[in-house]
């Protein structure tokens, strides 16, 4: 009777009669709610430490592809240019080449001219000689 008088105001007596303003279901499930929330703030913050660390070594990951991203284009690009300086070098050898043949067509036609002269003053200085 007792109890009936003090839960009509509102106040309730736990297991080991202490007044309590709260049920004791109520109490024992307010308490368990904030034993999960505890837990579940414990699992929070491992889990934000698991992200944290994760996100380091991305981040340490992301600066090494970069590191090798930047050789690779510095690689490509020095292969360009090597490319580049052997095709303009093959392009002076060329002409070098072509300046070399002219330069021989025009040495051989002047030693044919030289020859065609030689044999005509060979001709003159023999019938010279055969006229004295």
């Amino acid at each position: 009777m007792a109890d009936d008088t003090l839960v009509a105001v509102g106040l309730h007596l736990d297991d080991l009669k202490r007044l309590r303003v709260l049920e004791p279901d109520v109490a024992q499930e307010t308490s368990e709610l904030k034993e999960e929330c505890k837990e579940f703030i414990d699992k929070i913050g491992e889990f934000q430490s698991i992200v944290g660390g994760f996100i380091s070594m991305v981040d340490g990951l992301s600066k090494e592809v970069e590191k090798e991203k930047m050789k690779a284009i510095g690689a490509r690009n020095l292969l360009k240019s090597i490319t580049k300086q052997r095709e303009a070098q093959q392009q002076q050898l060329l002409a070098l080449i072509t300046e070399k043949r002219t330069q021989l067509e025009r040495l051989r036609l002047q030693y044919d001219a030289l020859l065609k002269v030689e044999a005509e003053q060979t001709d003159f200085v023999e019938q010279y000689l055969l006229q004295r």
